[in-house]
């Protein structure tokens, strides 16, 4: 039997469609470990089976385009296609409630009229009393747009290519990557995004770190942390939240 890298120069020489199976099957674990890294799998109307359909679309999509010789790593390069296959199926569905996308959009302009009042990151009781809401009712909007901020870091944006898109995420776990000139103007915006990630409380900046530097999954983060998984998810949500207000004021300074 052909080994993986006979499989893949083979496949690239040929474009044998038997070579390509072989190499499906050989990464079909990297869709299975994308899909328990996102909150999608937990969301009404989400099949388990449809998604790894989609991952499996995504990750053929990953072996058609890999190019080696641009130093990267397959898996690396297949979890980005992967992870944007499955989210690309979920957006088309449409699967967030109106109710919860503006109640997300509420939110980000709170978070970020408060915190450039107060020059620091709000606490949870400040942006309840500026909504009017209290602590109890602030937690349950929180839990209600938890899901769709999990994917918010996954959102697509211009790549460096003309066939090709990055996530905001990628630009995370890569900052050598050089900002398209559609983000840039008198400043890049991996150069404000990593500020406002500097200024996120410690622990909802430990949670961005562990969950897309060092790819661990929610469970994961509230083991290191000693919290549950539905505590984690709502300390992301509030990272996102206030990634997304400080990036939307940004991009008004700085005409991004």
């Amino acid at each position: 039997m052909a080994t993986l890298d006979e499989t893949w120069r083979a496949y690239r020489e040929t474009g044998d469609r038997s070579c390509r199976e072989r190499l499906v099957l050989n990464y079909i674990g990297l869709v299975k470990t994308v899909i328990g890294r996102l909150s999608v799998r937990r969301l009404p109307g989400t099949e388990y089976d449809d998604l790894v359909s989609n991952g499996i679309i995504g990750l053929m999509d990953a072996i058609d385009r890999f190019d080696p010789s641009k130093g990267a790593r397959f898996e690396v390069y297949a979890a980005a296609r992967i992870r944007g296959a499955i989210l690309d199926a979920c957006r088309k569905d449409d699967w967030v409630p109106r109710s919860v996308r503006q109640a997300s959009r509420q939110l980000e302009r709170v978070y970020s009229v408060v915190e450039n009042r107060l020059g620091r990151s709000a606490t949870d009781w400040e942006i309840a009393s500026e909504m009017g809401l209290s602590i109890e009712e602030f937690d349950k909007m929180l839990q209600d747009i938890e899901a769709s901020h999990l994917m918010s870091l996954d959102e697509r944006v211009p790549g460096t290519d003309q066939d090709d898109s990055m996530t905001v995420a990628d630009r995370i776990e890569d900052t050598s990557v050089p900002a398209p000139e559609e983000l840039v103007a008198e400043s890049s915006a991996i150069e404000i995004l990593a500020e406002a990630i500097d200024r996120l409380p410690e622990r909802e900046r430990l949670v961005i770190s562990l969950y897309y530097q060092d790819g661990l999954t929610l469970r994961e983060i509230g083991e290191v942390l000693g919290v549950t998984e539905s505590r984690v998810s709502q300390l992301h949500a509030k990272a996102i939240l206030r990634l997304r207000g400080r990036l939307t004021r940004a991009r008004a300074q700085h005409a991004i």
